[in-house]
């Protein structure tokens, strides 16, 4: 029987996870990180809980609402989900709404760096992550959990008009970082397994982990 995409894209971030744990316990071990993080966009996911609820327990969120009317509400619903299927929730930049729904911590785009120091000394128990797109945002990151770095391949949205980096120029950046590396941008369960060994401590993702594990499109 062949495996669905979802199994694919599952077992290619746990075992990036495993390898990386591995090296974190030789090196100190920090926070332990969901394997598979699924990125919301207003636009191409427009119902991100029907997509959290049926993710892999220990696998992560990251509820970006880019100023949405709506996002208190889908936080809540976001939150109320994820705390049933065991999956972690982190906000993106919104400090005050990750506290209000009881996320798990939150995700910073790369121009929020600077904050890192401050939110990490005032909510000691949060996991939170940063966007990086290049060596100037790896080393602005330092008291981040993880880096998500982007684009491993070619992407949509905002990452569309960057150029793919491919899993040797991810390698390369990955290499040179402190922290674990998420890897991010146009990752599908085709190209996914390309990534082993290149240092990624698990996969993130928008549209191919909506259509991997969420419901199928009316």
């Amino acid at each position: 029987m062949s495996r669905t995409d979802a199994e694919i894209l599952w077992e290619v971030a746990r075992g990036l996870a495993r390898t990386d744990a591995e090296v974190s316990r030789e090196a100190g071990a920090g926070p332990t990180l969901p394997p598979l993080l699924f990125f919301t966009d207003p636009a191409r996911t427009p119902r991100p809980w029907e997509t959290a609820a049926r993710l892999p327990p220990g696998s992560g969120v990251v509820f970006r609402h880019f100023g949405a009317a709506d996002a208190s509400a889908t936080a809540r619903r976001l939150r109320e989900v994820t705390a049933a299927a065991g999956v972690r929730l982190l906000i993106g930049l919104d400090v005050a709404l990750a506290a209000e729904v009881g996320a798990d911590g939150v995700h910073l785009p790369e121009r929020a760096l600077g904050q890192v120091e401050a939110l990490t000394a005032s909510h000691p128990g949060w996991l939170v992550t940063g966007a990086v797109h290049g060596t100037e945002g790896i080393a602005r990151g330092g008291d981040l959990h993880a880096l998500v770095l982007s684009p491993v391949f070619p992407a949509g949205g905002a990452s569309a008009a960057r150029p793919a980096l491919g899993p040797a120029g991810f390698r390369a950046l990955a290499s040179s970082a402190k922290q674990p590396v998420y890897a991010l941008g146009g990752i599908t369960a085709e190209n996914a397994p390309a990534l082993i060994g290149s240092g990624a401590c698990g996969l993130a993702g928008v549209e191919a982990i909506r259509s991997a594990f969420g419901p199928p499109r009316s």
